[in-house]
């Protein structure tokens, strides 16, 4: 008991010094106890590095990632992200299996007319269960025994899904690799009946370089070095507990060099709410009747610069229209850069970004992401055609022998094969 009650000061407590005032207390929603089934299924951790683009192990020879890769099973060409190639939409595609406008988290920054609100990356609203759909990996765990921790993930602060993580931080980047790591372990000490089985890891440091620095710079480079160390550490550091761990690996998109800008222009306040984005721009109309004109208006002077699409015409290969986003959360207009260039939204004096994704990544190979996995339950090693991330939820769901109790656009066939049986 006191082995127990010591572990959980040591994940509650890590003394983090700033000049801003950052919660970096670990949350417990809840002091339930393992299904006794659980106490002898393997263990996940699901690891997230933003904007790790597919090709940075041997592009910045990140060795220590890519031996790990070699060994285990390895998208080699790379994972499809879900359009839009952006961070949000698809760290929850990737805990849901559901495309973006079926989960409802369209972008980083939307806007919902029903609510009449907008949903904003880093504010409050990202802890409102209320805006997410689907039934979040973590939360299907909980929900069938099986204890799960976050150290931060898109979704994993809220009630999505009516269930937390039994442990889970608020966001913040205080905490080094060194720190990730000995929470973790903490973790997987645990008393059995308290230990969680799924644990949700995120490294934001590759995507803030490639956006401020760009994806071919010394600065991106240095923070790949800095998470295949990160990787490195992790998994020297959980050997000595003897645990059947199995490592799933994966970016949310890749990182492009921007080629060039385009100014937007300004549009009617009293009837358009515009979200203005780099690589996606929503427009909603207050009232219908104004959006078809709009549409003509733009399609006539600015195609050359970047596609015009109703929502109600979004090509069907993006999963991304009017038909699938029944909460008309993409807006009634949605503007595409042409070529790898980034929206400019003239009421802002922001510097545009040197990096950017959220392109097609079926059309640009370098928004493909990262995968790779490693560990007891899979068949390695083994190099794999690139897939959607979609498919990931229920590779999960089927190493912790979880019923998937709602309707998902995954599918576990195109990854059947990397399971040992």
């Amino acid at each position: 008991m006191k082995k127990y009650c010591l572990l959980l000061l040591l994940t509650f407590v890590i003394p983090v010094f700033s000049q801003h005032k950052v919660d970096t207390l670990q949350v417990v929603s809840n002091n339930t106890n393992n299904a006794q089934s659980t106490l002898t299924k393997p263990y996940v951790i699901y690891i997230s590095i933003d904007g790790f683009r597919y090709n940075y192990m041997d592009e910045y020879q990140a060795n220590n990632m890519k031996k790990i890769a070699e060994n285990g099973v390895w998208a080699k060409n790379g994972m499809y992200p879900s359009f839009p190639s952006i961070t949000f939409p698809n760290h929850y595609t990737l805990v849901t299996g559901l495309y973006p406008a079926h989960h409802g988290i369209v972008d980083n920054v939307f806007y919902d007319p029903q609510r009449d609100q907008k949903y904003i990356i880093g504010t409050k609203t990202n802890a409102d269960g209320s805006w997410y759909g689907g039934n979040p990996i973590w939360s299907l765990a909980e929900q069938q025994g099986v204890k799960a921790a976050s150290l931060f993930w898109v979704g994993s602060e809220s009630n999505a899904g009516d269930n937390r993580p039994s442990y889970y931080y608020h966001y913040h980047e205080k905490f080094d690799y060194k720190d990730k790591a000995r929470i973790i372990k903490n973790w997987l000490q645990l008393p059995e009946e308290k230990r969680p089985h799924l644990i949700t890891v995120y490294f934001p440091e590759v995507d803030h370089a490639g956006h401020e620095f760009g994806p071919d710079s010394p600065e991106t480079e240095k923070a790949v070095h800095y998470i295949d160390s990160a990787i490195q550490y992790l998994t020297q550091d959980l050997k000595s507990l003897n645990l059947p761990i199995n490592y799933i690996l994966v970016s949310d998109h890749g990182m492009a060099k921007v080629e060039g800008h385009i100014q937007l222009p300004k549009f009617d306040k009293e009837k358009y709410t515009v979200i203005y984005g780099s690589s996606v721009s929503h427009i909603t109309a207050k009232n219908k009747a104004d959006i078809l004109p709009l549409y003509k208006q733009l399609k006539y002077l600015h195609s050359k610069d970047y596609k015009v699409y109703l929502a109600t015409k979004m090509p069907r290969k993006y999963h991304y229209s009017a038909r699938e986003d029944t909460l008309r959360r993409i807006g009634d207009i949605v503007l595409l850069p042409v070529g790898l260039k980034t929206f400019v939204n003239p009421h802002s004096k922001r510097q545009p970004p040197v990096g950017m994704h959220g392109y097609d990544p079926h059309k640009f190979s370098v928004m493909k992401a990262t995968f790779f996995a490693w560990g007891p339950a899979f068949n390695e090693p083994k190099i794999i055609p690139s897939f959607t991330n979609i498919d990931v939820y229920p590779l999960i769901a089927k190493i912790l022998n979880l019923n998937i109790t709602q309707p998902i656009d995954g599918n576990l066939k195109p990854l059947k094969k990397i399971l040992k049986k």
